[in-house]
């Protein structure tokens, strides 16, 4: 079976949840011929490990927001038509504007659904309404449907049920380092610090993080872990909220130095207001971390008690969530991940 991947920046090596997703999915298929289309700009030199049974296709894209995803998908649905292949499997509901188009030439299409991206604060609203039209087509025109969060699938299971699977994301057990070298050099002390990993967009709402440390006297350091998108307008707004100085920003990183960033923290914080299904969650997970997380849908799962939770977008009650868990002894905690296996 040959199949075709668009609706993602590719792998690996390339920063963003739906890439991690990708690579942990497709290097384990067997048995069929991948071929996975990436956007140039993302390239790097981490991108060229080479896995059996998948081929690349770099194609030309751009990272103007509201163009990049759109641009690139269009470039490639192209050259699938013109190079033909069993199932295409599209990543995103923005990306699902072409399923008509797929089928129309003849291709089963697969959409897994990660997001409402419609819901996110960074576009406007033609993007917001074109990324709902693309929703309204990607589910009504695949041939299948995979939603990674069982919420966001109840949505649709009255219309979509018969075409719809839940299929939870997963993760690759690590355990912790035992090193410090890498947090030596960026100053930061063994088990004195909160960790936040994302990407640096609004819908990650790390500004009620930054906003909430800084009313904690005794809070001395934040690490949040990841990079812009598109320019740094939000990392500069979030420097300017970091009045006491307290957040390092460490970029996007990967490796030995983000098991030690893991392994070492005191608390690990989520304070998106929309996700899809966080896999940074379930990496502080597995690293046994104490974990804060903002209400959303894609957090609300069985491993997690309400004592875990805080009023999404609302820096007082993070605040106190932050208080109350650093004042529990508890550094080491137990969660059964049985279920989020890749």
């Amino acid at each position: 079976m040959k199949i075709a991947v668009i609706g993602t920046r590719g792998f690996p090596g390339i920063q963003g949840g739906v890439e991690v997703h990708s690579e942990n999915l497709y290097t384990r298929m067997k048995d069929v011929t991948l071929r996975i289309y990436r956007r140039k700009p993302y390239i790097n030199e981490r991108s060229n490990k080479a896995y059996p049974g998948i081929s690349y296709i770099d194609l030309p894209s751009t990272r103007v927001k509201g163009l990049e995803a759109l641009l690139h998908t269009l470039i490639s649905v192209m050259h699938i038509i013109l190079h033909r292949v069993d199932v295409v499997h599209i990543h995103n509901i923005g990306p699902g504007l072409f399923t008509p188009v797929l089928k129309l030439f003849g291709f089963k299409v697969v959409v897994t659904y990660h997001s409402p991206n419609y819901e996110h604060k960074k576009w406007g609203w033609f993007a917001r309404n074109l990324l709902r039209f693309g929703e309204y087509l990607s589910l009504n025109f695949a041939d299948k449907i995979i939603f990674v969060n069982r919420a966001q699938m109840q949505k649709f299971k009255d219309k979509f049920y018969t075409k719809s699977l839940y299929i939870a994301n997963g993760i690759t057990p690590q355990e912790r380092s035992e090193k410090s070298d890498y947090i030596d050099s960026i100053g930061l002390t063994k088990g004195e610090y909160i960790l936040s990993v994302g990407r640096l967009t609004p819908e990650k709402g790390f500004e009620y993080l930054v906003e909430a440390v800084n009313k904690i006297d005794f809070v001395k350091h934040l690490v949040i872990a990841g990079a812009g998108d598109h320019g740094d307008a939000y990392l500069r707004q979030l420097k300017d909220l970091d009045i006491n100085n307290k957040v390092t920003f460490t970029g996007f990183t990967f490796g030995e130095n983000l098991r030690q960033r893991y392994s070492h923290a005191r608390l690990y914080v989520l304070s998106s207001v929309n996700e899809g299904f966080p896999l940074v969650l379930l990496e502080a997970m597995n690293y046994k971390l104490p974990i804060i997380a903002s209400n959303i849908p894609a957090t609300d799962i069985p491993q997690m008690s309400a004592d875990n939770y805080f009023q999404t977008q609302n820096s007082d009650s993070l605040a106190e969530a932050i208080k109350r868990k650093l004042s529990d002894s508890q550094l080491i905690c137990e969660y059964e991940l049985g279920e989020y296996d890749w």
